[in-house]
């Protein structure tokens, strides 16, 4: 019987819904963490200036994807010192994007994206703490709710 995917050791395999038929989805493509968790040489982020163009830096983000590159790249452009601001993933398997940022030299491009960090945490800090406000608003609202309904069946 020829086998069309090898086993490997650090993957598993899913239970199917037919015995005996594999399919390659079954199979976990290795260790999960591996595509957010960085290795013990690897940095989360280098910079390198760009030469051919003045206040510009180009940093890459190991293991983020669009959501972190979109946000970054977004914020980026409501600053009036940053002129230039885009991101790119060199290639889909990776977890892997490119920054490209360019000021108008009022800023560097490293002071830029770090002053954008930080909003970016002061920001989702505010939705967090609205987000558990609301939260708990709802379950107070639910258990209430719950009481009231359970002391109505109770009087009947």
């Amino acid at each position: 019987m020829d086998v069309l995917i090898q086993d490997n050791s650090a993957s598993h395999r899913r239970p199917t819904h037919r015995s005996g038929v594999g399919h390659r989805a079954d199979y976990d493509a290795g260790n999960r963490f591996e595509l957010f968790l960085l290795g013990d040489d690897e940095k989360k982020v280098e910079w390198k200036e760009e030469t051919r163009v003045p206040n510009t830096a180009i940093f890459t983000f190991n293991k983020e994807d669009h959501t972190l590159g979109n946000l970054l790249s977004q914020r980026l452009h409501t600053y009036p010192y940053v002129t230039f601001s885009a991101y790119k993933i060199p290639h889909p398997l990776f977890a892997k994007f490119e920054l490209r940022i360019s000021t108008d030299g009022t800023v560097s491009p490293k002071d830029a994206l770090v002053n954008c960090c930080k909003q970016v945490i002061e920001d989702l800090a505010v939705l967090s703490r609205s987000f558990t406000t609301e939260w708990l608003a709802k379950r107070i609202v639910t258990e209430g709710d719950a009481d009231r309904n359970a002391r109505e069946q109770n009087n009947y």
